[in-house]
This record gives C-alpha cells, structure tokens and sequence, in this order.
C-alpha cells in the first residue's frame, strides 16, 4: 500500500471516494474546499483505489479515515509531536501505541435529513458579530474548560467570516451560543454552549432548531458531535430530530518517547 498525498491528478478519485458517505469525511470535504493552504490529505492506495486517508490541519488536527491496513500505514506517515486525533473505535488501540492521551473521549456523529427535523424555538435566538467574541470565548472555557479552557476571542472574531454564530441573551448579557459553517452540501453544527447559570430552560434547544433552519436553507444535511457521555445535548439534539451516524475515538495526545 502506498501513501501519497492529495493533489488536482487524484481529486477526481477523492470526490468519489468521499462523497459516498459525506457525514464520515465531512471534515476532509469541508478543510480542502475552503482551507487548502492549511490542510494536507494523504491517500492510503493500492492499485489507483483508496482504502483510507489522513487530514492533517494546520499541522495540528488529525482525521484518519479508512480500513485498518490503511490506518496503520498512513500513522508511519504522522510524525506530529502533538495532535489533537480521531478515528474509528476500533483502531484507538493502534493510534495509542504512538500517542499518549492527556483527553481521550468517545464523540458520536449525529446527522439530520431534511424532514427528519422538528423545531423548538422558545426564545429569541440573534445573529452575534465580532462585538461578542469575549463573551462567546467566556461561555466555552467556561462551559467546557478540558476543551475549551484556552479559547480565546481573537480566535472566534478570526473566524468570523467563515462562520455563522448565534446566541441568546438575557439582560443584554450572553447566556447561551451555537455556530455553524454553512456551505451548499451539509453543515456541521461546530460548538453549541451554555453558561452554568442559564441551563435547563430550553436555550440551546431554541439555537440548535434557529441553525437547522439554516442550513435546511442551503442544504438537505446537518450534523453535530457530541460526546458519547453527554446525556442533556444528546436528548436536545434528538429532539430536534437528529439521530447517531457513527462513533469516533478523539484525543488529544503526544507522541511516545522511548
């Protein structure tokens, strides 16, 4: 099996390849349309047929994708000191003999077809700019500080024009936020978040229905991510009509040392 690296020579394969199941390799469509300059994808082949791949993000973030010999063989290609990684269940005990875990957790896709959806919008849900980047970066290192603990605001105003965000506020203040990439073939609804203070009254029942309408506008699939142990956004995300796709491990990790 030889790797080899995503070029225009083998695009047509790979939209082939891809857009057999679009929710598993949503991240590889959605990184090498709008963000090639910082992603490399490596193909796993043998005789001009993919049987797995790699994205590499800003020499950072690692989706593998593929059958286990295609796993193991793109890993040798992955020499990061440090990643943030996710792949299929089944191949964590590979990826862990090259990486240790300081956060390691089971994250389950959700998808949505359109028709499958049904909205609950009990409050008033605005459109957030550039102004709100401290509190949206509040509202994450609070709401999941292992994650989210170093977000900061420039990182969210940087990403602004890329991104849809909305949020709900109470006494001008932000309680609750979602976000959302929008394109024209499915959009994965990316960080939805709650401030302590504000849960268990259908805030983020009201953002997650206000972007499924959105991207509904656009498009025939929405997906979201959410951690396997994560009860209370599983049942909000299930009552808007989402259901489980697949399973991943995701961790984030450094490379072992002998």
């Amino acid at each position: 099996m030889k790797v080899v690296p995503l070029d225009a020579s083998l695009e047509p394969i790979f939209w082939d390849y891809v857009n057999q199941d679009i929710p598993h390799y949503y991240f590889f469509i959605l990184d090498w349309k709008y963000s090639q300059d910082f992603t490399k994808i490596l193909l796993a082949m043998k005789q001009n047929r993919i049987h797995g791949m790699m994205l590499i993000y800003r020499e950072s973030v690692v989706q593998i994708r593929g059958t286990k010999e295609a796993a193991e063989t793109l890993l040798k290609h992955l020499n990061l000191e440090k990643v943030e990684i996710s792949s299929l269940l089944e191949y964590e005990p590979i990826i862990l003999k090259k990486y240790k875990p300081s956060i390691l957790h089971e994250m389950v896709l959700m998808t949505l077809q359109k028709g499958e959806e049904t909205f609950y919008v009990r409050h008033p849900v605005t459109k957030l700019d550039v102004a709100e980047a401290e509190e949206i970066a509040s509202i994450m290192r609070q709401a999941n500080p292992e994650w989210w603990g170093e977000t900061t605001a420039q990182r969210i105003a940087e990403g602004m024009g890329k991104v849809l965000w909305l949020g709900i506020k109470v006494n001008g203040k932000l309680a609750s936020i979602g976000n959302t990439h929008l394109t024209d073939w499915g959009s994965n609804i990316g960080i939805i978040a709650t401030h302590e203070a504000y849960r268990n009254r259908g805030y983020a029942t009201s953002i997650v229905s206000v972007l499924v309408k959105e991207i509904l506008q656009k498009s025939n699939l929405a997906l979201i991510h959410v951690l396997r142990g994560n009860l209370p956004a599983i049942k909000v995300y299930e009552k808007v009509g989402f259901k489980p796709y697949r399973s991943y491990f995701v961790a984030r990790a450094a490379i072992m040392r002998s």
